[in-house]
C-alpha cells in the first residue's frame, strides 16, 4: 500500500459532510499513515431550490459535478448517499463500496407531535419525492402533498414557519445529525416503502484504480453491498430514476434475500407492491424477475404515463 493521500469529494451539506467524514474515519482507522481530505463540491440538485426535483430530472442530480472532478483526478472517492446514485454510473466510474447501511425506513415530522394515522383533512404534508407522495396519497388521499426542497434543518425550519404541518424524510439523516428527538414516528415498510438503497452510503472510484478500489473494499460492508445492489438491479430493470415513484427495500433472512418493490402512480390511486425472495446467490436474479413482474402488473403503463 504506496497512497500517501486520499481526497474524497462530497456535497456541503451537513449530512454530506458527515457521511465523508464517515468514511475517512473508517479509512483512517485501517490506514493510519494516509492523510485524508474532504473537498466540498456544490451540484446541480444544490443549486436550484426552487423548482421540483421530479421536475428537473434525475440523472446525476446530486452526482454529476462530483463524478466530473473524480474523472479528473482531482479527487479519489466521491462519497453519496446511494439513493442518489443512477443505476448506470458514467464510463470510467463504478461503485467501489459501501459502509454499514442505517436506518432504512422514512420518517414523520409534525406540528404537535401527530402522527400520520391523526392528520386531519387537508393537512399538508411536506416532502419533495414523487415516491412519498404517491404512497401518502395511498394512505390517506384526503391529505396534501406539497413540495418542500433543501436540507433536513432548512426544511424543519419551514415546516416551524408554517410551509406544512408535518414532513415525510429519510429517518437516517436525522439520526447521522442529532435530530432523532424531532422525528415523531418511524414509518414501517408497508405504508411507506424506502427509496433504493436508503440509508447506505456509497464511495464511487475510478474504475482502474486499482490502489484505491483495494483500500475501500477494506471499509464496505458485504451485507449492505449485496442488499443494495440487488434493490438497484430492480431499480436498473424497471428503468427507473430517483425521481419516479418506485420503492424497493430487502432484508436478509435464513440465508435467502427477500425483495420489495414497487411502482405508483403519482396520484397514489394505483400502488403495485410485490414480494419476492430467493437464495443469496442469485439475488440479482431474483431482484430483475421482480421487477419485470411489476412492469408487466401494470408498472410499464405507470412509467410510460411519467415520462
Amino acid at each position: 500500500m504506496t497512497i500517501e493521500k486520499i481526497n474524497i469529494g462530497t456535497r456541503s451539506s451537513k449530512l454530506a459532510l458527515w457521511q465523508a467524514h464517515q468514511v475517512k474515519e473508517a479509512l483512517i482507522n485501517i490506514y493510519p499513515q494516509i492523510v485524508v481530505n474532504i473537498i466540498p463540491i456544490k451540484t446541480k440538485g444544490d443549486a436550484v431550490l426552487d423548482v421540483a426535483l421530479s421536475k428537473i430530472g434525475d440523472k446525476g442530480l446530486f452526482t454529476r459535478e462530483i463524478e466530473n472532478a473524480l474523472l479528473k483526478g482531482q479527487i479519489d472517492i466521491a462519497v453519496h448517499s446511494l439513493k442518489d446514485l443512477p443505476t448506470i454510473l458514467p464510463a470510467g466510474l463504478t461503485l467501489g463500496g459501501v459502509l454499514p447501511r442505517g436506518e432504512v425506513r422514512d420518517v414523520l415530522v409534525s406540528r404537535g407531535r401527530r402522527k400520520l394515522k391523526d392528520m386531519n383533512p387537508g393537512d399538508r404534508i411536506g416532502t419533495s419525492s414523487l415516491r412519498r407522495q404517491a404512497q401518502i396519497l395511498h394512505y390517506n388521499p384526503e391529505l396534501k402533498v406539497v413540495d418542500i426542497r433543501g436540507n433536513v434543518n432548512t426544511r424543519l425550519r419551514k415546516m416551524h414557519e408554517g410551509h406544512c404541518d408535518a414532513l415525510v424524510m429519510a429517518g437516517a439523516g436525522f439520526i447521522r445529525l442529532g435530530l432523532e428527538s424531532e422525528i415523531t414516528e418511524y414509518l414501517d415498510a408497508d405504508i411507506m416503502l424506502p427509496a433504493v438503497s436508503q440509508g447506505a452510503v456509497a464511495m464511487e472510484i475510478r474504475d482502474h484504480d486499482a490502489k484505491v478500489a483495494q483500500i475501500v473494499s477494506k471499509i464496505t460492508d458485504e451485507t449492505t453491498l449485496l442488499t443494495t445492489s440487488a434493490e438497484r438491479t430492480f431499480l436498473h430493470t424497471i428503468e427507473g430514476g430517483c425521481q419516479i415513484p418506485v420503492g424497493c427495500f430487502s432484508e436478509i433472512k435464513d440465508h435467502r434475500i427477500s425483495l420489495t418493490g414497487m411502482v405508483a402512480s403519482v396520484d397514489g390511486c394505483t400502488v403495485l407492491k410485490e414480494t419476492m425472495e430467493g437464495e443469496l446467490e442469485i439475488a440479482g436474479i431474483v431482484a430483475a424477475e421482480l421487477g419485470r413482474k411489476i412492469l408487466a402488473m401494470g408498472g410499464k403503463e405507470i412509467l410510460s404515463s411519467l415520462r
